[in-house]
């Protein structure tokens, strides 16, 4: 069977990949990718993308933190990336006296940039694909291997690590090494009243006017390695930066963007999805209680919206993108066509005795597990939904992450007896949570929180997480015991078979957090009948949905009198307007936040920052008629720079195409 995927995987290389749709890996792109791009208007290179021997695009792409993308503009290693990518780390050095979340700040020279502890950036050198090196082993001879091959690329590449990833489901491995920098520093953002426009009613939605972006800076020893914060490091200097381009997009137009697209379902069957969707619905529940309490407090108190700013946004972002996914897959009906899909391979595999010998219960076995585990896994989200939310048992019991200045006791207390009534509501009888010495039950529930609460006790907390992790193990072990390694067989099994079933057409794996490309054109949509939207936004739509009443739609009095003024500069585009957003039918998901929109010679022109309502299903399957990811111009970027923020200085250090 290793040969027969082997032989698939290189049809699928040799053949052409269609435009829009595909989260590309890079290594790939000459073979697979490289005609359909200049089909459709690109003027570069697979070599000028992706190269280990000389600088290339991937060499001005960084994964920003944990979860986000970012892009390095200038040779002085400044990096730009969404405001909500920097949200966390801006908000960690905000205080009621210099708010920079709020307020908004850039630094007037290098000397007055903010070193952001525990901030990371992160290159990616190389990848090699390992899957024959790794080939027949399993078990401990496996990780061994795996061990001594990331052991062998670290000794051959200084300052760097080394890591295996699995794709398609574990069908394929490649060896990936980064080089990582932990001294960034905070350069600036815009106001949260305009990095953050429209707040949660906007998010996902179009048309969009949030001016979504942050500076940082990468700093590097005497010698540009890696080095923890010092006084003594030097800006580093990028084997490549982007220059940008002022000239605007036009209908049509190629774009295409690289970054590190966090995960997706694409290679799932039709009972997964149906159980992602329903525990995404009950993390919508739990945490539609836990955000009231929690934006009542924020809104009467501005201390409490500071140290709850980032928890809420974390929070409200995936609970709005799971109404929308929920809501996408009824309309688009995505599990009938999972479940159509899974027929017609399922009689293509029984077609044939290798086929059905070697994949033939590969669907069944994944329904099994879901089926058996569905009960424990319900449990094992509520509990981290609900009681794995009350931050005084972190705090009493030295918890990981727990920070006192970012916690109010009364704001935890209230949200804690929301929640913990939610979960007693929730729970079966026969799952609920046996606390030692309490018996907690909806009529005493908020006598039990008010006594944590009041006494701080040290023994009772610990005896909550005891009864959380006790519940929790059992959980994890029914939700995987026996069947858990049936189910990562049957998984690898089913990828395989799609790609066999599939071997004349161009294949990429889901999205795990390594670097890939998309690409595909500028382009408006039409979301039903009658409705149609623009490719692009303009700074005229501020001034509409401006309301000083409403915290989400606040503008700066500065910002107002600029517009109102028309002043935007040499940032006009050519209708003379000052063009916020725009689209494009490029493939994305969380991880491409941050991500550089690049033109056709490789030019910056956007930084992607959010997909459209209506194609909240994406992450399962690609709708090349809704499916639109929504990017902030990066002439509106510079204009807040400029023209609000008065950083000339930055301005300076950038290169504008020509």
């Amino acid at each position: 069977m290793k040969k027969r995927l082997t032989s698939i995987l290189c049809a699928l290389i040799a053949t052409t990949a269609m435009a829009d749709e595909g989260m590309w890996l890079l290594p790939m792109l000459q073979k697979f990718n490289e005609d359909a791009m200049r089909n459709i208007g690109c003027r570069l290179t697979a070599d000028d993308i992706y190269n280990i021997n000389h600088a290339s695009l991937k060499d001005a792409i960084v994964q920003f933190g944990g979860g986000c993308t970012g892009e390095v503009i200038s040779q002085q290693g400044l990096v730009s990336t969404n405001h909500h990518c920097g949200y966390a780390s801006i908000q960690r050095l905000s205080t009621p006296e210099k708010n920079y979340l709020e307020d908004g700040f850039f630094a007037k020279s290098m000397d007055q940039e903010i070193p952001v502890p525990g901030l990371r950036v992160t290159f990616m050198k190389y990848m090699e694909d390992v899957t024959d090196q790794l080939a027949g082993l399993e078990g401990k001879a496996f990780d061994a291997k795996v061990k001594v091959l990331e052991k062998i690329a670290k000794k051959a590449n200084p300052n760097c690590t080394a890591r295996i990833t699995s794709f398609y489901n574990e069908n394929v491995w490649y060896l990936i090494v980064y080089q990582v920098f932990n001294d960034v520093r905070f350069v600036g953002a815009p106001p949260a009243s305009m990095g953050k426009f429209g707040g949660e009613t906007d998010n996902w939605m179009w048309p969009r006017h949030t001016c979504d972006f942050s500076l940082f800076r990468i700093y590097a020893d005497k010698d540009n390695n890696p080095a923890d914060y010092s006084k003594d490091n030097k800006p580093y200097t990028p084997a490549k930066s982007l220059k940008i381009s002022l000239k605007g997009v036009q209908e049509g137009d190629f774009s295409f963007i690289m970054g590190y697209p966090g995960r997706t379902q694409r290679f799932q069957t039709a009972a997964q999805l149906q159980d992602m969707v329903e525990i995404n619905n009950l993390r919508v529940e739990a945490r539609t209680v836990k955000q009231k309490v929690m934006w009542e407090e924020m809104m009467a108190d501005p201390v409490v919206r500071l140290k709850y700013a980032n928890k809420f946004a974390g929070s409200a972002n995936g609970w709005k993108k799971w109404q929308g996914e929920d809501l996408a897959f009824r309309k688009l009906g995505i599990i009938a066509r999972e479940e159509q899909k899974e027929a017609e391979l399922t009689k293509w595999i029984n077609e044939d005795v290798a086929r059905r010998e070697a994949w033939g219960v590969a669907i069944e076995e994944i329904g099994k597990y879901i089926k058996d585990r569905r009960s424990a896994y319900r449990n094992a989200i509520l509990l981290m939904e609900t009681l794995g939310n009350i931050e005084l048992v972190q705090k009493l019991t030295g918890g990981r992450g727990f920070r006192e200045e970012d916690y109010d006791k009364e704001v935890d207390r209230k949200i804690a007896k929301a929640l913990t009534a939610f979960y007693l509501d929730k729970v079966a009888p026969e799952d609920k949570i046996q606390i030692k010495g309490w018996d907690i039950t909806k009529e005493n529930c908020d006598k039990y929180i008010d006594n944590l609460f009041d006494s701080e006790d040290k023994k009772l907390a610990k005896d909550l997480q005891s009864a959380f992790y006790e519940a929790m193990g059992v959980s994890r072990k029914n939700a995987s015991d026996e069947g858990y390694e049936a189910f990562k067989k049957a998984s690898k099994d089913f990828a395989a078979a799609l790609l066999a079933w599939n071997k004349d057409k161009p294949s990429y794996p889901d999205a795990n957090f390594t670097m890939r490309l998309t690409y595909g054109n500028v382009k408006p949509y039409s979301p039903k009948d009658g409705v149609s939207y623009w490719y692009y936004c303009t700074a005229n739509g501020i001034l509409e949905k401006e309301n000083p009443d409403d915290y989400e739609f606040r503008v700066p009095a500065k910002v107002h009198d600029l517009l109102e003024k028309k002043d935007y500069g040499r940032y006009a585009d050519r209708d003379g307007q000052l063009h916020t957003c725009f689209l494009s039918n490029n493939d994305i998901t969380g991880g491409n936040s941050g991500s550089p929109v690049l033109d056709a010679d490789g030019n910056l022109i956007g930084l992607a920052f959010d997909g459209n309502w209506e194609s909240m299903s994406s992450d399962v399957m690609f709708e090349p008629d809704l499916q639109r990811c929504i990017n902030v111009d990066i002439r509106y970027v510079l204009w807040m720079v400029e023209k609000w923020g008065e950083a000339t200085n930055i301005i300076e250090e950038l290169e504008f195409a020509k």
